[in-house]
């Protein structure tokens, strides 16, 4: 069986329910794994403990935290080391052809930005969830979404995430060990 590291960072919560459900998925079929926030993080890592490292971020405002930069920085040559796989998370990816990599501008902006490339890319869509942002975010994504025509209701709260679509992700990526 695969030991496996999930990475994440996560703003509302959304990211990180990715991330665990990722876990889950490959801990159910008998695989090792450890989930972690890169934010919260007080542990050091045992990099060569794992066969694999997926590592997953949301996009805000069309960019990612720098926390996200800042840890890959300090440790490419760990996530290079082993099987990996960087997931993307967003709303534009509510419209699938966003989910195709090439067509994705944000997960092109991480490929561009990242001194790490990953071996295997996944977008996975986001959730809107007005309520439960702050006042001025809340208003600046309606404002992008009524540009791209998305939801503007400040009450909505919308999972886009294929959930079933998580687990087929979840269980390609024993295909990047090498045996």
């Amino acid at each position: 069986m695969a030991s496996v590291l999930v990475l994440y960072f996560t703003r509302g919560g959304h990211t990180a329910k990715i991330a665990n459900a990722i876990a889950a998925r490959l801990t159910s079929q008998g695989h090792h794994c450890d989930c972690f926030n890169i934010n919260g993080l007080t542990q050091r890592i045992d990099w060569d403990k794992y066969d694999l490292v997926n590592f997953g971020a949301c996009v805000l405002y069309g960019t990612y935290d720098k926390s996200v930069f800042t840890f890959i920085e300090q440790h490419q040559t760990q996530l290079a080391a082993v099987a990996n796989s960087f997931f993307c998370v967003n709303v534009v990816a509510r419209k699938p052809e966003k989910r195709i990599p090439e067509n994705n501008k944000y997960l092109q902006k991480f490929l561009a930005l990242s001194p790490w490339q990953p071996q295997d890319v996944k977008i996975i869509a986001g959730k809107v969830d007005y309520p439960s942002w702050p006042w001025l975010d809340s208003l600046a994504i309606r404002f992008i979404m009524k540009m791209t025509d998305g939801p503007t209701d400040p009450k909505a709260v919308i999972d886009y995430t294929d959930w079933q679509d998580v687990d087929k992700y979840a269980d390609s990526l024993l295909s990047l060990i090498k045996r």
